[in-house]
């Protein structure tokens, strides 16, 4: 293929709410453009960019992919993003590689909550979008209704540069405001309109938009505005010019009208990405650190030749692909450039340009696009590569934590053998997953974004790597303290043959803050009990909290004083004193007023303001307590707190509660008592549990 200059690049990402049509008008622009031969669709499960089993399985975007279109002597790189919550790090992932945003709005249900959070991502990464009004040719859909959303949500720098011909079923084209031209369509067509005079009756509409837009564009322009109050109007070179200009200064959202599932306006989009979305070239210089102090780099051929690594795919037959934006020099084939986080050397052979899940090779690529190269051994996404002569290094993207977490046990002694190395490559893959061993419940967890982001995960390991796994709720880990206070003996005599053993020990026991653990402390004065013995006293004190004594969780949060004690010459040892500090610990427990505690989570809520009486009712009944709530435009965020153990089956009641419209975050906060009433059932259960192992041993 032919090799383009950032100048003449540019990199899309096309963002939005689960549902609205980005995959659809991905590959409506790549039909339309040439890059395929006919237009797929995501419910027939060809669509270059959704080509994962369980994309098509789900028929949602779940990893964000690359496509390249080439369309009036431009390559467009358009990424396709994940529009559902538990996907979302990966967006944010994508828009660091991105220099321009497409946000797709539904015309049926205007701005929605994670349309809120992907316009947050681009403020974050000072991208210029444009909004597209998609699905126009729905039943209810409201060009209108989606523009008042937009300018509610987003403010009246939302301009429309295009308005509708026809509605609903009799969607036929768009009206350009710049040039005052109408556009006719065939649905299902090639995407390439008929111009024609705009029809009059849209004459009027289209007059007064047209000088809505013209104001705006002359506003942040001091010559514009003159020439406008002059003639009241602009030539269409200077409101080009001019839009151009404020769509880069993200003075101007333009909104655009579209149909991707019927590809209706696809070679005007085309036309709008290359003549007023910037080229990487033309954005400020990204920031980095060189040698440990700031720098900044220009995104220019002249520079040295540096990476940024922003995603990363395991594919069990390729291996590991790396895909990269090139943000200074000219990335060479089969160059030899430094991981500058990881101090090795990565030969990048066979690189290549990203078409959904197959690379066009090149020979080169220049600063400001996009590649990818396959089985690379160290480099992971938020690395850089660079030349070692100029190693700058730049910041990685910054992902939220997991939210929940799930036991997850092999099926059969094989499973177990491969479980390990199998979700290393996968936790390779996707960087906002953790897996772990809870040491207390000894179970291992896998923790991800959301329930179904986690299934994605147990699926993708049975088709991708042939290991299969059972997924559970993980035990709660659930500690033991004491709310008062024992002064108490402990004593260990044993006589047998020869030496006995005999350990003798007082201490006291006392409650401490929340956090706090244990603590030990040696008030032996006279030496009652010998120096050498102390150790052993507090190793059996630790060795008996770990078991704890109502229900055999850990014991945490006391202190315990050594004040006095006996020994005998010849009988004493460690193991007597360990053994009598055993015993301490039980006599104790009878006096301290023993207590369960749990885990209390920080959880935030985002959902549309009208759930907002439900979910709180919905808290309460968790046993939450409400800690402050937000309204963001049509977004209410509740913050509270609230025990695990009530929150395991959340996401699905979440969605169910809200037709999945709302998201959640959750964050372990600290430790408190569990109400009498269910510790009770615990305590039961614990000992329940305990007595079938028993049972199980005996036979």
């Amino acid at each position: 293929m032919k090799i383009y200059e950032g100048k003449d690049v540019r990199n899309v990402g096309v963002v939005g709410h689960g549902g609205s049509g980005k995959t659809s008008l991905t590959a409506s622009l790549l039909y339309t453009a040439g890059a395929t031969s006919r237009l797929t669709r995501v419910d027939e499960g060809n669509t270059v960019t959704d080509f994962d089993e369980e994309e098509i399985q789900r028929k949602i975007t779940i990893s964000a992919a690359l496509a390249y279109a080439e369309w009036k002597k431009v390559k467009i790189n358009i990424l396709d993003t994940p529009g559902f919550n538990m996907f979302m790090n990966e967006t944010r992932l994508a828009l660091a590689a991105a220099d321009s945003a497409l946000v797709l709005i539904d015309a049926v249900s205007g701005v929605e909550v994670q349309t809120e959070k992907v316009w947050g991502f681009a403020d974050e990464y000072k991208l210029p979008r444009a909004v597209v009004v998609n699905e126009l040719d729905r039943d209810r859909a409201s060009f209108e209704r989606a523009l008042a959303s937009i300018q509610a949500h987003f403010g009246r720098s939302a301009v429309p540069v295009q308005i509708p011909w026809g509605s609903e079923r009799d969607f036929k084209g768009v009206v350009d405001l710049i040039r005052m031209k109408a556009y006719s369509y065939t649905p299902d067509g090639d995407g390439k309109g008929k111009e024609s005079e705009i029809p009059s009756e849209l004459a009027d509409a289209a007059q007064r938009a047209h000088e809505a837009l013209v104001e705006m564009v002359a506003e942040g322009n001091d010559a514009l505005m003159e020439e406008f109050f002059e003639k009241g109007t602009l030539p269409v070179e200077h409101i080009l010019d001019g839009v151009k200009t404020a769509v880069r200064d993200r003075r101007l959202f333009p909104v655009l009208c579209a149909s991707a599932l019927r590809n209706i306006a696809t070679d005007q989009f085309l036309d709008f990405i290359v003549e007023n979305l910037p080229a990487p070239t033309d954005r400020e210089a990204v920031a980095g650190k060189l040698n440990g102090g700031e720098a900044s780099r220009k995104i220019a051929d002249s520079q040295p030749v540096s990476a940024f690594v922003f995603k990363t795919t395991a594919d069990p037959f390729a291996g590991r692909i790396t895909f990269f934006k090139v943000y200074s020099g000219v990335l060479k084939n089969d160059v030899t450039l430094h991981n500058v986080q990881r101090g090795s050397a990565e030969r990048l052979a066979h690189i290549g340009t990203p078409l959904g899940k197959t690379l066009t090779p090149v020979t080169e690529v220049h600063a400001g696009d996009i590649g990818a190269v396959a089985k690379l051994k160290d480099t992971l996404t938020g690395d850089t590569l660079a030349d070692k002569s100029s190693p700058i290094v730049y910041p990685a993207v910054k992902l939220s934590e997991p939210s929940i977490a799930f036991a997850i046990e092999a099926k059969s002694r094989q499973d177990e053998d491969r479980v390990g190395n199998a979700i290393h490559r996968i936790l390779e893959e996707d960087q906002s997953l953790r897996f772990y061993r809870d040491p207390q419940t000894k179970e291992f967890l896998l923790a991800g974004s959301g329930q179904q982001h986690v299934e994605v995960v147990v699926s993708r390991l049975k088709k991708r790597y042939g290991v299969d796994v059972a997924l559970k709720a993980p035990k709660i880990p659930y500690r033991e303290t004491i709310r008062g206070k024992a002064d108490v003996q402990g004593r260990h005599k044993k006589q047998t043959g020869g030496h006995g053993q005999f350990g003798d020990c007082w201490i006291r026991l006392e409650p401490l803050p929340r956090g706090a653990n244990f603590e030990f402390v040696n008030e032996i004065f006279g030496g009652s009990i010998p120096r050498n013995y102390i150790p052993a006293v507090e190793k059996g004190i630790i060795e008996a909290a770990q078991t704890g004594f109502l229900a055999g969780f850990p014991m945490v949060d006391f202190r315990v004083v050594l004040y006095d004690g006996s020994y005998h010459d010849v009988d004493s040892s460690e193991l007597s004193f360990k053994l009598a500090a055993r015993k301490a610990f039980k006599n104790a427990m009878q006096q301290a007023k023993p207590a369960l505690l749990e885990p209390i989570m920080n959880v935030e809520i985002q959902a549309p303001v009208e759930f907002a009486g439900d979910l709180m009712g919905d808290l309460n009944g968790r046993r939450g307590r409400i800690a402050g709530m937000d309204i963001r435009g049509n977004t209410q965020i509740i913050r509270a707190q609230a025990p695990m153990a009530e929150m395991l089956n959340y996401q699905n009641d979440l969605t169910s509660m809200t037709q999945g419209r709302a998201t959640f975050t959750m964050e372990f906060d600290h430790y408190d008592f569990v109400p009498a009433q269910q510790a009770e059932k615990i305590i039961a259960a614990a000992k329940a549990a305990k007595a079938g192992v028993e049972e199980e041993e005996e036979e």
